[in-house]
């Protein structure tokens, strides 16, 4: 079966392989910084005297800056381009995580710990924004599929090199030596990113200062996709990220009894199976757009289940194989809350793709940070009850899936009246 064109769709390529290679880069590096205290967590805790609270406001603030810039990121990336907001995140950063690697205090740390989140939040809009405007539409699932995988691959990187050089050479030289792969980075983008393909150059979008602002705003959020992209985000990301951000590793290491090479290869499990469901979810939601809502309500389904069996399980650990398992769906998270672009995308046209992007991207992060507050203080309240603390994980997802439930017809029937009105336009273009 032959597929339409959209009238002005990019041609791809290697030429775009290559411009969105560079930009994914970026987003790569920005994931190792962003997950880098997972694997740190207790190393922090004893560098820093801190509690189970204090510890969790490293990356709740983390994620709070993150999240509170996505829309700000969105309506940048529309204004200024890609290239111009990813070389400032890639600055960011970059120094947030050398003031990391030398904070001496815990103040100090928690003030780098926003700064990398200032430059992380602007790394992720803007690759699916370059991805937008250098592949053709037809692509996009797959696209923002593979920016995930990309993202992994940071994550893996965090997991597997960065544990090993913060035991073998030191917290300073580990931060202090990662953050070169930032100024690497940075020069890629100033040399070889651009921002579209000839002949596609966007309209130039006239300073219309707060008035413009809101109208953007307004109109994206109008779009019943737009929010049930926002609460798929928020229903199916946040249990990997805060697992594997920060409280997967004292889980499994001080409620399940593992050592901490055991409890580093369960959460190496998190990222692989994201890594390989990411290209499956990817192929499936490419070919059958009818797929997306029951992928993402199976993940919440069989994540939750799996929650639920191993908090539950009545010995004092849980065993091995429901850890494996429990992981290996953890992992599935994060392929499902990209599912959520791809209902925020067509519901927008191009000139607010950053804008809706933005508010999607808000919905999984406001979950994990809302998760990682509430499991820190249940832990200090209930002597370390992981399973009481935990099962705000619970919670959360009852919240995301109602809402999921409650746009879904809605955003179904919009999404029906665009694509009728693309295929008669369409059909009107001049041959």
């Amino acid at each position: 079966m032959s597929t339409v064109a959209i009238p002005g769709d990019p041609p791809g390529g290697r030429r775009a392989l290559a411009v969105w290679g560079t930009g994914v880069s970026v987003y790569f590096v920005a994931v190792i910084f962003r997950t880098s205290l997972g694997v740190a967590g207790l190393d922090a805790a004893d560098r820093f005297h801190v509690n189970a609270s204090a510890l969790s406001t490293f990356s709740i603030l983390q994620l709070l800056v993150y999240a509170g810039m996505q829309i700000p990121v969105g309506l940048l990336v529309d204004r200024l381009g890609t290239k111009k907001v990813l070389a400032l995140g890639a600055v960011l950063f970059t120094a947030g995580q050398l003031g990391f690697a030398f904070s001496p205090s815990y103040g100090t740390a928690l003030a780098s710990r926003a700064l990398l989140g200032c430059g992380d939040a602007l790394t992720f809009i803007s690759v699916l924004r370059l991805g937008s405007r250098w592949f053709p539409a037809r692509r996009g699932p797959l696209v923002a599929q593979f920016a995930g995988l990309v993202g992994m691959a940071g994550n893996l990187v965090s997991t597997l090199v960065l544990a090993r050089l913060l035991h073998g050479i030191g917290w300073t030289a580990a931060f202090a030596g990662s953050a070169a792969a930032g100024a690497v980075v940075l020069v890629l983008v100033l040399l070889f990113l651009k921002d579209h393909p000839e002949g596609h150059e966007p309209e130039p979008l006239p300073h219309q200062g707060a008035a413009y602002v809101r109208r953007q705003i307004a109109a994206s959020w109008r779009e019943p996709g737009t929010r049930l992209g926002l609460w798929v985000h928020f229903t199916t990301q946040f249990p990997a990220m805060v697992f594997l951000l920060l409280w997967g590793l004292p889980f499994l290491v001080e409620a399940q009894g593992l050592s901490r090479a055991a409890a580093g290869e369960l959460l190496t499990l998190v990222v692989l199976s994201n890594m390989v469901v990411g290209l499956v979810y990817g192929q499936i939601v490419a070919r059958h757009h009818g797929a997306r809502l029951p992928l993402a309500l199976g993940t919440v389904g069989t994540t939750a289940a799996l929650w639920a069996a191993t908090l539950a399980y009545p010995g004092p650990h849980a065993p091995m194989w429901l850890l494996i398992v429990l992981c290996t769906v953890l992992g599935a998270c994060g392929p499902a809350s990209m599912i959520g672009f791809d209902f925020a995308r067509p519901a927008n046209p191009p000139e607010r793709q950053g804008t809706a992007s933005g508010i999607t991207n808000m919905g999984g992060f406001v979950a994990s940070m809302t998760t990682l507050f509430a499991i820190g203080v249940l832990l200090d309240a209930t002597g370390d009850d992981y399973s009481l603390a935990f099962s705000v994980v619970f919670v959360l997802q009852a919240l995301g899936v109602s809402q999921i439930l409650r746009l879904r017809r809605q955003a179904a029937r919009r999404e029906r009246e665009r694509l009728v009105a693309s295929r008669v336009e369409t059909l009107h273009v001049p041959a």
